[in-house]
């Protein structure tokens, strides 16, 4: 009889750990033909790990990951944005291409210009990219 109550606790152990990894693989996009993590306590000392597999996996893999972005060949912009219950706060014209820095239902934040951001959108003649909460490292 104890042999069954160790086992029913190592498998209830077992199940709950297996429970919180996957809660913990989440990623914030879905779709992307890229998956980006940014890894560190901020964006100075940021560590960027790209894959182009099963990025929930890639995810469990990782320490301090403080942010995330995928990469779209295409992407209904207004339809994504509206998706995370998103809201553009600014825009950012370049000469090749237009950011948008919004607030969304998604777990990471920064601030920039004294404002909370957690979404930044990209949109290139070739593709787009979103992050949450900033792009790092250059897009």
């Amino acid at each position: 009889m104890r042999i069954l109550k160790a086992a029913g606790a190592a498998a209830g152990g077992l199940l709950l750990l297996c429970t919180l990894l996957l809660f913990n693989s989440r990623t914030c996009f879905a779709g992307g033909e890229s998956y980006t993590f940014f890894c560190g306590k901020s964006s100075s000392d940021c560590r960027i790990v790209k894959t182009y597999g099963n990025a929930a996996l890639k995810k469990l893999t990782l320490k301090d990951v403080c942010g995330e972005s995928a990469q779209y060949a295409r992407l209904d912009t207004e339809a994504f944005i509206e998706s995370v219950n998103g809201e553009i706060i600014f825009c950012e014209r370049l000469h090749d291409s237009v950011n948008y820095y919004c607030t969304a239902d998604l777990p990471y934040s920064a601030e920039l210009y004294g404002v909370e951001i957690n979404l930044h959108v990209c949109v290139k003649e070739d593709g787009v990219t979103v992050a949450s909460p900033l792009i790092f490292g250059g897009y």
